[in-house]
Formats: structure tokens, C-alpha cells, sequence
């Protein structure tokens, strides 16, 4: 495995633990030539699924830019990376058992933002922004407003 801070072929596993109920090997790493750790992920390669985006281009689903936007949508926020992997898991597990090998954006967003919701109303509506294009601030107002709401009810 290249190391991503010296790009040597060269290490060693220092440990392997089964993480999301079995489907992914976590192994962390140590590199003989520069010794600093580093951490892995094993998963079965399966029928890759496609996801269609908004304009109907369809291209294989990416696991990294789900990823991305969650840290983007969580920056300066009280989550752990271990927090925002456990949701990219959780979402990547849950397309890979919908029998569907074509899923929208629409419904991979939808997945995120219901696990954000859970997790912080900042990030939440961070990544709603985005995803639903907000263009002015009515936009921002209404969901924050909307977000109050449901919590009340729920306290």
C-alpha cells in the first residue's frame, strides 16, 4: 500500500478490525520509511451502482464525494471524521442492499441529510443548501424555520 504522506510501497499492519457489521476491513498501517501511521479500508467489489444525476447523466457512485460533502457540510462543527465515515458507510451499505443498481441524487441526498438532521442542525442545513440549490436567504430562513419547528415538537 503507497503511503500517502511518502509514497512508499513499503508497511506494515499494525492492526484489523472488522467495521459496518462485517462488510469493511479497517487495518491501520505504519510505513517503513518515514514510520507514520495511516489507516485502510477493505471492501467486496460488487456490481458497481450508478447514480443519475440531476441533468440524467449517470456515472458510477463515489463514495469519496459523498465524503467530501459531509466534511465541507460539517467543517468547524463538534464531528469527528469517525462520525461522518460511519455515515458514509451507512449510506454506501444502504445502496449497496436496494435491489436498484440506478439510484438518484435526489435519493442520495435525502439519506445524507436525514443522517445529518440526527447528528447537528448547523451541518444539516449546510449540506441542505447545497443539495437544494438554495438562491437567497428566504430559502435559508424557511428551512432553519422548519428545523426549529420539528425540534419543539420533538422536545
Amino acid at each position: 500500500m503507497k503511503c500517502p504522506f511518502c509514497s512508499n510501497l513499503g508497511d506494515r499492519v499494525l492492526d484489523s478490525r472488522l467495521s459496518s457489521g462485517g462488510e469493511t476491513i479497517r487495518r491501520r498501517r505504519l510505513c517503513e520509511a518515514c514510520s507514520r501511521r495511516f489507516t485502510t479500508y477493505e471492501r467486496v467489489e460488487t456490481v458497481p451502482v450508478m447514480v443519475i444525476k440531476r441533468d440524467g447523466r449517470r456515472e458510477p457512485f463515489d463514495r469519496d464525494k459523498i465524503l467530501r460533502g459531509l466534511i465541507k457540510a460539517c467543517e468547524k462543527r463538534p464531528i469527528s471524521p469517525a462520525q461522518l465515515e460511519a455515515i458514509a458507510d451507512e449510506v454506501e451499505l444502504m445502496l449497496a442492499q436496494v435491489p436498484e443498481r440506478e439510484i438518484s441524487t435526489a435519493n442520495i441526498g435525502e439519506l445524507i441529510m436525514e443522517k445529518l438532521y440526527a447528528l447537528d442542525g448547523v451541518a444539516y442545513v449546510r449540506f441542505a443548501s447545497v443539495y437544494r440549490q438554495f438562491t437567497d436567504i428566504r430559502h435559508f430562513l424557511t428551512e432553519i424555520q422548519r428545523l426549529l419547528d420539528e425540534r419543539e415538537r420533538g422536545s
